[in-house]
C-alpha cells in the first residue's frame, strides 16, 4: 500500500545513458523534483594493446546500455513504477573516444580509440611541426583547442591510414564516424535499419573538426586532417528530439521502445548542466584523478591565455543560443591520495587521510606540489617534478596528509585565477562532484583557500542529471523546467571560508614559492629513437654516466689483455 501510494506521487520521469570510460550506467529521474529512483551500472572492459594504446570494444559499450537498462527496468518494476511514465532518454559520454562503422552491416570497423590514447603522438608531432613557427594553437582560432593526441580528428586519421576496413569502407562510401554518443544514438535509433547518425555540439566541439564560431563542421578543418565529411555525423543541440527508440520487444527493456531521445552532452557538459550552472561565471569543478573544471562564459567564446581550452558547454535546444566554456586541467588530484597509500604506505585508506588531516588541521608549513608527470595548466611545465618542501623534525605523516589535501585546493586556485584572468568574470563561488568530494575537510579547506563558498549537490549523479534534464526540457517533450526558479528543489550543502582572507592568501604566496621550486628539475626532455623507444642517453648525466662506464671497462679489459 505505501509503494502504491508513494507511487501516486510521481510525476514524468526522464532517464539518462551515462556512458563513461570506465562504465556504463541507465538512471532513471523524477522530472519534478530530480529524485534518482533508480539506476544500474556496468563496469568497461579496456584493451591495452601496445604501450600508449587504449581502446574498448564498440559492441560491448552497447551491450552495457542494453544490460543496464533491463536491469533498471526491472527495478523499477519491483519498485511498482511504472516504466511507461518515462517520457524521454537522455544521452551522456566519454568525449572523444573515437569509433568509425559500417552503415550497411551496423559493424564496428575496429575498436573505439578512447580519448587518454596516445598512439597519434607522433601524427601531433608531425603536424605542429608543419605549422607555422611550430605553434600547437594553430588551430586554435577556429577551435579553441591545441594540436593534441586528445581529441577525435587525429585518432580518425589513424584509423583511415592504419586500419583497411576504415580505409575501404571510406573509399567505398560506407563508412560512419563518431563519438560515443552518435554510435549509441544511431543503434539505438534502428542501426541500419535507419538510425540516425548525428551527434551534438558540445561532443563536436572536442572533435578539431568543428568550428566553436560557425557551429558547424569547418571545411577547412577537414581538409587540413584529410577527413571526408561525407562520414561526420549531422551536428545538433545538446536539447531536442533526435530519434525514437527501437527497441526488440523480447527485451525487458522493450517498453522503451518509442520513448524520444531528446538530449545529448559530452560527460563535463553535463555535468556543467547537472549542476545548474547556466549563468556567466559560474564554475564547477569536479574531483577524480585530476581535477576536470568548466566555467561558463556565457554566448562568446574567450580564447584563453593562460593555457585552458575553449569549449561548447552546451546549447539547449536548435532555437536557444550556444553557451560557452573555459576548462582547465589538474592531473593529480585523486592520485596523491593512491600515492600515499600504495607508494609510500603511511595511509590505508581515502577515509584514513581525512582523519590524520583532521587530527592536526594544518600542515605545520609543510607544502606539497604533486607534480609527478610534471605541472599541467595552468603552467604547462613538463620538467617539474613532484616536491614537498617546509619539513622540519616536528612534521609528521598527519601534517604530509593535510599538505596533501591543500595541493589539490592550491591547484584548483591556480586554475580558476586563470580562468578569472581569461574571462575578465569574479567567480562568485564553485560547484563541486567528484569521488573526493565526500571529503569534507577536502571541502572547506577549498573553500578557505579560494575565499568563496563549495556547493556540493546532495544528488552526487550530476552528469546523468544534466543529459536527463536535457532531454525532459527539449521541444516536443517539455516535461522538465529549467527555469531557476523551478530548480530551488535541488538541495545541495554549501561550505563557507571559515578563515581570513590574508591567512588564505600567505599560505597560497607560499604554495606559490614551492610550485617555482619543483620547476625546471628535469633538465633535459626525452628523445625517442627510431623504434619510438626513450633512448638511455636522453638524459645528459646519465649519458655520460653509462658512456664513462663503458669506456672504463673497456680500458680495464685492454690494461687486462696487456697484462
Amino acid at each position: 500500500m505505501a509503494a502504491s501510494s508513494h507511487r501516486i506521487t510521481f510525476g514524468p520521469l526522464v532517464a539518462a545513458i551515462d556512458q563513461g570510460t570506465s562504465s556504463t550506467r541507465f538512471l532513471v529521474f523524477n522530472s519534478k523534483t530530480a529524485e534518482l529512483l533508480s539506476h544500474h551500472q556496468v563496469e568497461i572492459k579496456q584493451s591495452f594493446p601496445k604501450e600508449g594504446w587504449v581502446e574498448e570494444d564498440p559492441k560491448e559499450i552497447l551491450q552495457s546500455v542494453y544490460e543496464c537498462m533491463e536491469r533498471t527496468c526491472e527495478k523499477l518494476t519491483q519498485l511498482n513504477i511504472d516504466i511507461s511514465n518515462i517520457k524521454a532518454i537522455g544521452v551522456t559520454n566519454q568525449r572523444e573516444t573515437t569509433l568509425v562503422w559500417d552503415k550497411e552491416t551496423g559493424e564496428p570497423l575496429y575498436n573505439a580509440i578512447v580519448w587518454l590514447d596516445l598512439r597519434t603522438q607522433s601524427t601531433v608531432e608531425s603536424l605542429i611541426n608543419k605549422t607555422p613557427g611550430r605553434n600547437k594553437n594553430h588551430l586554435k582560432h577556429k577551435t579553441g583547442l591545441p594540436i593534441s593526441t586528445y581529441f577525435s580528428a587525429v585518432k580518425l586519421r589513424w584509423l583511415m591510414d592504419n586500419v583497411d576496413e576504415v580505409h575501404q569502407a571510406v573509399v567505398s562510401h560506407r563508412a560512419m564516424f563518431g563519438t560515443v554518443d552518435s554510435w549509441l544514438i544511431w543503434c539505438l535509433t534502428g542501426g541500419k535499419s535507419g538510425g540516425v547518425h548525428c551527434t551534438d555540439v558540445t561532443n563536436a566541439s572536442r572533435t578539431m573538426l568543428f568550428n566553436i564560431h560557425t557551429m558547424n563542421w569547418d571545411p577547412e578543418l577537414c581538409k587540413y586532417f584529410g577527413i571526408p565529411m561525407e562520414i561526420l555525423p549531422s551536428v545538433r543541440s545538446s536539447s531536442e528530439i533526435y530519434g525514437l527508440m527501437k527497441i526488440s520487444a523480447s527485451r525487458k527493456s522493450g517498453a522503451l521502445s518509442g520513448i524520444p531521445i531528446s538530449g545529448c552532452l559530452g560527460d563535463q557538459s553535463a555535468a556543467l548542466v547537472g549542476q545548474m550552472c547556466f549563468q556567466d561565471g559560474q564554475a564547477k569543478n569536479t574531483y577524480g584523478t585530476g581535477c576536470f573544471l568548466l566555467r561558463n562564459t556565457g554566448a562568446k567564446p574567450v580564447m584563453s591565455d593562460h593555457g585552458l581550452l575553449t569549449t561548447v558547454a552546451y546549447k539547449l535546444g536548435r532555437d536557444k543560443p550556444a553557451c560557452y566554456a573555459l576548462e582547465g586541467s589538474v592531473a593529480i588530484a585523486g592520485a596523491v591520495v593512491r600515492w600515499l597509500k600504495d607508494n609510500l604506505g603511511i595511509i590505508g585508506s581515502s577515509e584514513e587521510l581525512e582523519k590524520l588531516a583532521a587530527s592536526v588541521g594544518t600542515s605545520y608549513g609543510c607544502y606539497f606540489v604533486p607534480a609527478f608527470s610534471g605541472l599541467y595548466a595552468p603552467y604547462w611545465e613538463p620538467s617539474a617534478r613532484g616536491i614537498i618542501c617546509g619539513l622540519t623534525q616536528f612534521t609528521n605523516r598527519s601534517h604530509l596528509a593535510f599538505a596533501a589535501l591543500e595541493a589539490v585546493c592550491f591547484q584548483t586556485r591556480e586554475i580558476l585565477d586563470a580562468m578569472n584572468q581569461d574571462s575578465g568574470i569574479p567567480l562568485t563561488q564553485l560547484q563541486v562532484d567528484g569521488g573526493m568530494t565526500s571529503n569534507r575537510l577536502l571541502m572547506q579547506l577549498q573553500a578557505d583557500i579560494l575565499c568563496i563558498p563549495v556547493v556540493k549537490p546532495s544528488m552526487p549523479e550530476t552528469t546523468a542529471l544534466g543529459a536527463a534534464m536535457a532531454a525532459g526540457a527539449a521541444e516536443g517533450v517539455s516535461v522538465w523546467s529549467l527555469n531557476p526558479e523551478d530548480l530551488s528543489e535541488v538541495t545541495s550543502e554549501k561550505f563557507e571560508p571559515q578563515i581570513n582572507p590574508e591567512e588564505s592568501e600567505f599560505r597560497y604566496a607560499r604554495w606559490k614559492k614551492a610550485v617555482e621550486k619543483s620547476k625546471n628539475w628535469e633538465t633535459t626532455q626525452p628523445v625517442a629513437n627510431g623504434n619510438g623507444e626513450i633512448s638511455i642517453f636522453s638524459s645528459v648525466p646519465l649519458g655520460f654516466y653509462i658512456m664513462g662506464s663503458m669506456l672504463m671497462l673497456i680500458g680495464a679489459k685492454y690494461i687486462a689483455g696487456d697484462n
